[in-house]
C-alpha cells in the first residue's frame, strides 16, 4: 500500500508542517518535485492563513497539505503561571526586561469552527491534525469537499482511535522526532515508541495506510521505513537548512554545529513536550521541569526572552528544534532534497 493513490502526489514524501520555521515557500517546492508540501496554520492569524490560502491555490502543482492543531486550550493557572515566572526572573534581569510586561495568550489556536468555515472556500486537498482529531462533524466537512485527513498517532492505541473516528491515514510519529508530540490520549512519554518499533505495529494493526515519521533522514531511511510496511514517510529536520525554509540563522548554526548531536524533549518553550537541540535554558532548568503552565500557556513568557536574546546572537531561549537524526540537513532546494529522498523507493 503506497501513498500516492490515497493523496495524489507523484513521490510518497510528504514535508512536516513546522510553525516558525516555514511558510508556503516551502510547501510550494516541495509540491513542485511530486511530494506533498504542507503548511503549519496553528500559529497563523485569520489574515495570514487565508494570504497563504491564497498563494498555494494559485501555485500548488498538485495537491497541498494545511496543518492544524486539534488540542483544547487548559485554564490558566495564576499560581502555575507565577511559579513560572519565578523560574525565569533571573533570566529577566540578566537581559534587562521587565517580567510584568508579560502578554497573556497561548499563542497556538486549537482548530475551530471559525477556520474550518475561513479554509473551506478553498477546499484543501489535505487536512492533517496533531493531537488527535476535531469533533466528527468538522471531520465529516472536510471529507464533503474530498480533502483527506491525516493525524499523528505516538501509540497503538493511538493509532486504532484515529482509524475509527475517520482519519485517511496515520502517521507513526517516533520518539526521535523533532518538534512537537502528536500524542492526545496520553502525555506519558513513557508509552512513546522509536518510528521503527511503532511503525510495523500500527502497519499490523490498521487497514489504513500508515505514514513513518521522525529519525529518518536521507533515502537510505525512506527506503527502510518503506519496507517496514509504512505507505509513505514524513520528513521536517532535513529540510530546515533549504533556502525555502525560514529557518533562523542561529537555528541553522546549531543545526550545523557540534551541538546538534545532542537533542533532547523538552516543555520550557509551549509547555508540551517537543523535540529540540539542547540549549543553556534546558540545561540550566532541566529540559522537562513541573515548572511551566500546560500546552500551549509557557510560550507567553519565554518568548521575551528568546527575542531579546537573539537580538544579541543568541540562541540560550531560542526552540532549536530537530529530530535526533539532524544527518541528512543540506542547503539544497527543497525540490532537489525531495527527489534525492524518494530516490531509493521505486514507482
Amino acid at each position: 500500500m503506497r501513498i500516492e493513490p490515497l493523496l495524489g502526489t507523484r513521490l510518497p514524501i510528504i514535508q512536516a508542517p513546522m510553525a516558525g520555521v516555514q511558510n508556503s515557500a516551502l510547501a510550494l517546492a516541495v509540491c513542485r518535485a511530486g511530494g506533498l508540501g504542507s503548511l503549519p496554520c496553528a500559529m497563523l492569524s485569520a489574515e495570514a492563513l487565508v494570504q497563504e490560502l491564497e498563494l498555494l491555490s494559485a501555485e500548488a502543482a498538485g495537491p497541498w497539505n494545511l496543518n492544524f492543531f486539534a488540542h483544547s486550550n487548559p485554564p490558566a493557572e495564576a499560581a502555575r503561571e507565577q511559579q513560572w515566572r519565578a523560574a525565569l526572573t533571573p533570566y529577566y534581569a540578566e537581559l534587562g526586561l521587565d517580567i510584568e510586561a508579560i502578554s497573556a495568550g497561548a499563542g497556538r489556536r486549537p482548530f475551530d469552527a471559525a477556520t474550518l468555515e475561513l479554509i473551506a472556500p478553498f477546499r484543501p486537498p489535505v487536512v492533517s491534525f496533531h493531537f488527535g482529531l476535531p469533533e466528527a462533524a468538522m471531520v465529516e466537512r472536510i471529507k464533503g469537499w474530498g480533502g483527506k485527513v491525516l493525524s499523528t498517532a505516538t501509540t497503538l492505541a493511538e493509532g486504532r482511535w484515529l482509524q475509527t473516528h475517520g482519519a485517511d491515514a496515520v502517521i507513526a510519529q517516533g520518539l526521535e522526532a523533532g518538534g512537537h508530540r502528536g500524542h492526545f490520549l496520553s502525555t506519558d512519554l513513557s508509552l512513546q515508541m522509536g518510528t521503527f518499533a511503532l511503525l510495523p505495529q500500527l502497519v499490523a494493526a490498521l487497514d489504513i495506510p500508515v505514514i513513518a515519521a521522525g529519525g529518518i533522514a536521507d533515502a537510505d531511511g525512506v527506503a527502510a521505513a518503506m519496507a517496514l510496511g509504512a505507505a509513505g514517510v514524513q520528513l521536517g529536520t532535513s529540510y530546515l537548512l533549504c533556502p525555502e525554509a525560514t529557518t533562523s540563522q542561529l537555528h541553522r548554526a546549531a543545526l550545523q554545529s557540534e551541538a546538534a548531536q545532542h537533542t533532547a524533549l523538552t516543555n520550557l518553550f509551549s509547555g508540551g513536550a517537543a523535540r529540540g537541540i539542547v540549549n543553556r535554558v534546558m540545561r540550566e532548568l532541566g529540559p522537562l521541569s513541573e515548572t511551566p503552565p500546560p500546552f500551549p500557556l509557557a510560550g507567553g513568557a519565554i518568548t521575551p526572552l528568546r527575542s531579546a536574546a537573539e537580538q544579541r546572537g543568541s540562541s540560550d531561549f531560542s526552540p532549536l528544534w530537530s529530530g535526533q537524526n539532524n544527518s541528512g540537513c543540506k542547503a539544497i532546494t527543497a525540490a532537489e532534497l525531495t527527489l534525492e529522498l524518494a530516490a531509493k523507493v521505486g514507482a
